[in-house]
């Protein structure tokens, strides 16, 4: 994996959270502006998908095994459009706290693939 993609990955991922609880603190829901910042952490999770699928086809492997690795993957890419669609059924402050949850749980997933990966070792 790419440590700096990774880390870029979760502090982007932080920043959204951080965007989207001050909404939250304005009692606001989501808006489109929100939107575009879930599309740009949603683009730099699909990087870390094609760079691990690259390293995986290089021959790299990930300590804790592909199957976990690339399980994690998914539920990376997945989490924040996921959070995104709820956010848009949920126009209230408890939307924008739904994004805030999710990009907050894919800022762990960082570390925890980062982990699996190697520290970063394997690739």
């Amino acid at each position: 994996m790419l440590t700096p993609l990774t880390v870029t990955l979760a502090v982007a991922a932080l920043v959204l959270a951080a965007w989207c609880g001050w909404a939250a603190y304005r009692d606001q829901p989501t808006k489109d502006w929100h939107f575009v910042g879930m599309a740009v952490v949603t683009l730099l999770a699909l990087a870390q998908l094609v760079v691990g699928i690259v390293q995986a086809a290089r021959g790299h492997t990930a300590a804790d095994g592909s199957v976990i690795f690339f399980s994690y993957l998914v539920g990376v890419v997945a989490c924040v459009p996921v959070v995104g669609l709820l956010s848009l059924t949920e126009r209230t402050k408890w939307g924008s706290l739904t994004v805030v949850a999710g990009a907050v749980v894919l800022a762990v997933l960082q570390v925890r693939l980062y982990d699996i990966w190697g520290g970063g070792t394997g690739g």
